[in-house]
């Protein structure tokens, strides 16, 4: 038998469910499904026929940094997401999009100042300990829309947002409407079609990492299948920045994350393979599977391979072809 890197995944999600920990699957595939249901699991699907909806615009109360605010960080996130709706941005326009998302928040009441994410006591209604604001207190991406139209050096911007607005990917523009409460969370975004995957895998990597963050004693564990869609030649340094940062720091809140892809050059597709050996030298366990002599080349490129690992991993090419 021949295995593969799904198979093997699922083997690590049994494993880590006998165990009890949180899990978390980006799925761009829809190949969890099965196992999601065999083990009670929770399917969140994003798509045209979906009644699911995250807002990406959503500022979480687990979300804060150690060093930033709640509105800084969300901001750095949100950068890395739009940069993948524009297209890479230079400096200036990065500048003028912050300007625009933090008057967006502003127009919503929020500010640096993270006491403005807490609701305030009105009347006889005293709160004790304070109360967070709700998804439908954050601002969505038509009131960002609406913010760019105003302006006509950010053209270039909501003309790309539209669609996301008005158009065939106006699911995105919604206040979130579900609830992580379950062991297993699959995320499926299959429906999003190829161009669109990597919209809803950064959406859901930063629902999951907020929700990883929340609780340092509780152990889990977050899946990024088909990660090269994030930290390869198609993405940009902001999102291949975050998904790094995921690796480096999550250890410290009592989880692990996976990596999970099919071709190894892909990993090393951006910015001359500086984020996939960054998480590659971050990641404790390193698996890898019958590959072509190319790919062995290049992983041998950004890694210590000696030469009978590269000549186990051609054999094993041989015997499973």
């Amino acid at each position: 038998m021949v295995l593969g890197k799904s198979f093997y995944a699922k083997l690590l999600i049994l494993r880590q469910a006998l165990l009890g920990l949180q899990q978390y699957v980006i799925d761009p595939e829809r190949e969890y499904t099965n196992i999601a249901e065999y083990l009670n699991g929770t399917i969140l699907k994003i798509g045209a026929n979906s009644n699911t909806y995250i807002n990406v615009m959503d500022i979480r109360e687990e979300s804060i940094e150690e060093t930033k605010g709640y509105l800084a960080t969300k901001i750095s996130k949100l950068i890395g997401f739009f940069n993948l709706i524009f297209g890479q941005i230079n400096e200036e326009e990065k500048g003028i999009l912050e300007e625009k998302i933090i008057e967006c928040y502003k127009e919503k009441g929020i500010t640096f100042d993270d006491e403005t994410l807490y609701k305030k006591s009105t009347g006889e209604k005293i709160h004790i300990k304070p109360i967070f604001k709700e998804t439908s207190d954050m601002p969505i991406l038509e009131d960002l829309y609406e913010t760019l139209k105003k302006d006509k050096k950010t053209a270039k911007f909501y003309t790309k947002l539209m669609p996301f607005v008005k158009g065939s990917l106006s699911f995105f523009n919604n206040h979130t409407n579900v609830e992580l409460n379950n062991k297993l969370i699959i995320a499926d975004v299959y429906d999003l079609g190829e161009e669109n995957l990597k919209f809803g895998m950064y959406l859901f990597t930063e629902l999951f990492w907020d929700k990883i963050k929340q609780n340092r004693n509780e152990k889990k564990s977050i899946y990024l299948d088909e990660a090269w869609r994030l930290i390869g030649v198609t993405s940009n340094k902001d999102v291949a920045s975050f998904i790094y940062k995921i690796f480096k720091t999550i250890r410290k809140y009592g989880g692990s994350a996976v990596a999970i892809t099919q071709d190894v050059s892909d990993l090393f597709s951006l910015n001359d393979g500086v984020y996939g050996k960054s998480i590659l030298n971050n990641s404790s366990i390193k698996s890898f599977f019958s590959m072509e002599d190319e790919n062995i080349n290049i992983l041998a490129g950004f890694t210590n391979l000696t030469e009978k690992e590269k000549t186990d991993y051609a054999y094993a090419m041989q015997s499973a072809a």
